[in-house]
């Protein structure tokens, strides 16, 4: 591998994207857009429907309770009490309730805990013994903002590479390539540099600029937040080099990303929480890069959480890349 070869289409694609002046404002636009209206939508503005973690659902004298409409009622497992109670502390649980000990946990300063607790007392649960806890209340655009960061580096990784290399390719511009000293390896590295530089210019700016405005929670470690999202940009660009390595048409390439962003991005929990659904479907989300972006972000984001908490999404985010660059280097052809 040659430096100078590489540096040379490094700095060719870099102009290239710089000098798209639309390209760059929506990269920047889009994203702020959906964060400040989300922002306004959102700000006072309570969940229509309760949640309740239950540790040990038993069939007894609460099963009225369990039937009540308007409550979703999510598993716990024993090993993620602490992290539920923390839940319940951030307002992201409305009660956790463990049949076994006959406790429940819920924040003092939540109304819907409130009410959840009326609903406890009348349908059974008089004997339940009340544990208080505090913690500041999460806005739903602060949840909001690790997903949508990482749905706009998803789309702008995907098609800056994806759809870039294709129209190269279409155009004649990597059969021209091909009759230079270049090798793929050189050629494939400096997008991927160039592409991953440019995301995360543009989604520091963008946090940056939101942060000022609406300032966002933040308990964890900035650094570890950049890291996350770097090696997640890593990710999402070497998922698009598998849609470059082969297709010709433009039309092709867009249908093929779509099919990849859309479910990434419904399925990923960046809209909604994944808590509740189908196993199967959380399951299905864990194939995603998106979903360990977004997790970990919002753990550091949220919860404060260390390098050694988030490092299974971490792991996860590594496998792929590697598997995703190999593949598009070896499946690459220039015409």
């Amino acid at each position: 591998m040659r430096w100078q070869r590489f540096v040379s289409i490094l700095r060719a694609r870099d102009r290239e994207f710089l000098r798209d002046r639309s390209a760059l404002a929506w990269n920047i636009i889009f994203p702020l857009l959906i964060i400040l209206g989300f922002a306004f939508a959102f700000t006072g503005d309570q969940v229509n429907q309760y949640k309740i973690g239950v540790i040990e659902q038993h069939e007894d004298a609460l099963l009225t309770f369990y039937t009540t409409d308007y409550i979703q009622f999510i598993p716990i497992e024993e090993s993620e009490k602490v992290l539920a109670i923390d839940k319940v502390k951030r307002h992201q649980l409305d009660m956790l309730l463990d049949a076994r000990l006959k406790r429940y946990w819920m924040n003092d300063s939540s109304p819907s805990g409130y009410m959840l607790e009326k609903v406890l007392a009348g349908s059974g649960g008089e004997a339940y013994q009340k544990q208080l806890v505090q913690g500041e209340q999460i806005r739903y655009v602060d949840w909001l903002i690790p997903g949508v960061l990482g749905m706009n580096m998803m789309f702008s990784a995907l098609f800056g590479v994806g759809y870039v290399v294709v129209r190269y390719r279409k155009n004649g511009v990597l059969k021209r390539l091909k009759a230079t000293p270049l090798n793929a390896l050189e050629f494939l590295s400096a997008q991927v540099v160039s592409r991953l530089w440019l995301i995360m210019a543009i989604t520091s700016g963008v946090f940056i600029g939101c942060n000022l405005l609406i300032n966002f929670a933040m308990h964890g470690s900035y650094l570890n937040l950049f890291l996350v999202y770097v090696l997640g940009a890593f990710s999402m660009v070497s998922m698009g080099l598998i849609v470059a390595a082969r297709v010709k048409s433009e039309e092709m390439a867009g249908g093929l990303l779509n099919m990849l962003s859309w479910p990434m991005m419904f399925l990923s929990g960046v809209w909604f929480s994944l808590e509740g659904l189908h196993p199967w479907i959380q399951k299905l989300a864990l194939v995603f890069p998106l979903t360990h972006i977004t997790q970990a972000a919002r753990g550091i984001m949220l919860d404060g959480a260390s390098l050694s908490a988030i490092l299974p999404n971490l792991v996860a985010l590594l496998v792929m890349s590697i598997i995703f660059l190999l593949l598009g280097v070896l499946l690459f052809r220039w015409e």
